[in-house]
């Protein structure tokens, strides 16, 4: 579930919520009371665990693309070869 990040207009609470993709948004602040509760735009927060894609694909790091940007298998055959 996302962590979402509530700050009130009136008197400056901030608080973060864990909610559902469906939940309805707050509106009520949980300090004072009034109708000023609104969602803020932050980044997201998770971590990835497990041993999934990310682990097995992304974590350790990526090989080095080749110098000139081309994978010398898929590199066309020039004509010179070809004759």
């Amino acid at each position: 579930m996302p962590i979402y990040e509530y700050k009130c207009a009136s008197c400056g609470f901030t608080k973060d919520c864990i909610q559902k993709l469906n939940d309805a948004p707050l509106t009520v602040c949980p300090e004072c009371g009034r109708e000023t509760f609104s969602k803020q735009l932050s980044a997201p927060g998770f971590q990835l665990k497990g041993s999934g894609w990310y682990a097995t694909d992304f974590k350790g790091g990526s090989s080095k693309p080749a110098a000139n940007g081309v994978d010398a298998k898929t590199e066309p055959k020039s004509t010179e070869e070809a004759a």
